[in-house]
């Protein structure tokens, strides 16, 4: 009999994964929304309508699920990750009195933004903490709430922290096409990538593989700074590379939301998921995973660009 898995966060990862879980689990899904019940069940995701950001609708998730995946991502505001507070209150309600079943595994999808800067120096799992922002600082407090709640419920915990997530259809072309500078490359950050297929099948492993308790990056092995990773993805679609400024002119030329990412400069170590997870890249570099998978859709990404 298939064990139930319950995903948070129905989105393109999430639909990317359920192939790969289909046969171990019977999938459900939390959707917010009516009007994408269909899509969820396009991909055989069982749609349970509730929505994080009002915690008197996920009264039937109690109970129902052998393990979680929780891909939400938080608020866009504030220091703390409440909708992670009202899945984890949602999954406990009742367990006592009614005798409900906590699930036995959760895998939580955070970021690597968690570390902050680090000044391009590689980064295993067990660097420090150094959030910089308030986006950063809402993932920590999720990844804290998670650990403790699992240890208090006795439930495995893993957590993923993802960098930059690339396929077809999250490049940034309109980026190159506007212009939008980056650094110079004598002041440039290292940026880190997986793509979405390979971050698919992590997810998949860590569900059977994942150690309690444990962080994993899921990252690939490049260590490209991100004006190369711009210059790569604008030479394959033909556009021109974009233009190099100094960092004391970036802050009247680049957004604030693409400067944040632009003063944090790290390299993820990735031993543990080929180690642990048991991961072969199919997409080892964000060069290879360019040319072997977007190839025969560059046309159409193109025009929806």
């Amino acid at each position: 009999m298939k064990k139930t898995l319950l995903i948070v966060g129905c989105g393109k990862v999430a639909f990317r994964v359920a192939p790969l879980l289909h046969k171990r689990y019977r999938l459900l899904g939390l959707c917010r929304k009516p009007e994408n019940i269909c899509k969820l069940r396009a991909h055989a995701i069982t749609p349970i309508l509730g929505d994080l950001d009002q915690p008197d609708s996920l009264d039937k998730l109690a109970g129902i699920a052998h393990a979680v995946l929780h891909l939400a991502p938080p608020p866009s505001y504030g220091l703390k990750d409440l909708r992670t507070t009202h899945l984890l209150a949602a999954l406990t309600r009742g367990t006592l009195v009614k005798r409900r079943i906590l699930p036995h595994r959760l895998i939580y999808i955070s970021t690597s933004g968690v570390y902050g800067d680090c000044q391009g120096s590689w980064v295993s799992e067990n660097h420090p903490l150094n959030p910089t922002n308030e986006r950063a600082w809402r993932r920590v407090n999720a990844e804290s709430q998670i650990r403790n709640w699992g240890l208090r419920n006795d439930v495995q915990v893993s957590i993923l922290r993802v960098p930059g997530i690339y396929a077809a259809d999250r490049l940034p072309l309109a980026r190159l096409r506007q212009h939008t500078p980056v650094l110079s490359a004598d002041e440039d950050s290292y940026t880190n990538h997986i793509h979405a297929d390979d971050l698919a099948r992590i997810i998949a492993a860590a569900l059977h593989h994942g150690k309690s308790g444990r962080v994993y990056h899921a990252s690939d092995d490049s260590h490209l700074k991100m004006g190369d990773y711009f210059d790569l993805v604008a030479d394959y679609f033909g556009l021109p590379r974009p233009p190099r400024i100094p960092r004391y002119q970036a802050n009247k030329y680049i957004s604030p939301n693409l400067m944040s990412f632009m003063n944090e400069s790290r390299r993820l170590t990735n031993n543990r998921i080929k180690q642990e997870l048991r991961i072969k890249l199919l997409y080892p570099t964000v060069a290879i995973g360019i040319t072997k998978t977007i190839q025969h859709e560059s046309n159409e990404v193109m025009l929806l660009e």
